[in-house]
């Protein structure tokens, strides 16, 4: 049922190419929303401390009657509001999040935001060190984090971060970024894979690949996704909606639409739509 590909991140865990992203789903439609995801197939979700949801996505993981072993669960520190957080704050963050999820590990903890103007995010993953070390994060990594603050955590710390989630899609295909990631060996997730709104699946050149092989726009962006190397989650609650995201692996794109998608990064409707890491500190 099952045909997510698996990428492995630079620790060797395996983390889903696709997941189930709960950003913005209220905590009493979470367990609902999570189960349709899991039951439709899919086995990596993502939540953070500060979408408010960790309980409802934790009490439908234990209702899917799933093994712990066959899911992959994503979870973030929330390191606000504007104040410096040190060893003990995190740590008592990361157990928070532990108990609302109702799980003993998670399979992935990030830092949500860089916030450099406060330079504490060395310190931060210093703790997230210890995190991983203890096993109660597999992997640890980042989000939202430049190629300034990847260069400064690689000036304190040995331990390189398997993921960094970022805002990622067609009109902002952050290509200076991706390569700092492959250079380092980073997983790239993105956040907001199909752009926020209909701005982009309304677009003439995605309407007319989603045309041409039968399928949604949405599909059409998702599988540029995927065909690019990004682990993607999208986020919907409505089932059809959540079963048509997942629904992927039977057409490929070819060279020419690619092409066209890669274009739309450098075309009018290019921009970023959510916060800029160097200034939001909220």
């Amino acid at each position: 049922m099952n045909q997510v590909p698996g990428i492995k991140l630079n620790n060797g865990t395996l983390m889903p190419q696709l997941g189930y992203g709960v950003w913005q789903v209220p905590d009493d439609e979470a367990e609902r929303a999570v189960g349709t995801a899991l039951e439709a197939g899919y086995r990596s979700v993502d939540t953070a401390a500060i979408y408010g949801n960790e309980t409802g996505t934790g009490k439908a993981l234990a209702a899917s009657g799933l093994p712990r072993e066959e899911l992959f669960v994503t979870t973030k520190l929330w390191n606000g509001p504007s104040r410096r957080w040190g060893r003990d704050e995190v740590l008592r963050a990361f157990d928070e999040s532990l108990d609302k999820l109702a799980l003993e590990y998670v399979d992935l903890y990030l830092i949500h935001w860089p916030r450099p103007m406060r330079d504490d995010f060395p310190g931060i993953w210093q703790t997230f060190e210890e995190i991983a070390a203890s096993g109660r994060a597999k992997a640890v990594g980042v989000s939202n984090f430049r190629p300034a603050d990847l260069e400064r955590l690689g000036e304190t710390s040995d331990l390189v971060p398997a993921v960094n989630q970022i805002e990622l899609h067609p009109l902002f295909p952050q290509t200076e970024l991706r390569a700092v990631h492959t250079r380092l060996g980073i997983t790239t997730e993105a956040w907001s894979p199909l752009g926020q709104g209909k701005d982009l699946l309304t677009l003439p050149a995605v309407a007319a690949i989603a045309a041409k092989h039968g399928r949604s726009a949405a599909q059409v962006v998702l599988r540029w996704h995927l065909g690019s190397g990004h682990v993607v989650i999208p986020k919907s609650v409505t089932p059809a909606r959540i079963r048509e995201n997942l629904d992927l692996f039977g057409f490929e794109l070819d060279a020419e639409d690619t092409a066209a998608l890669n274009a739309l990064g450098s075309g009018p409707s290019a921009r970023r739509i959510g916060p800029d890491p160097a200034v939001f500190d909220v």
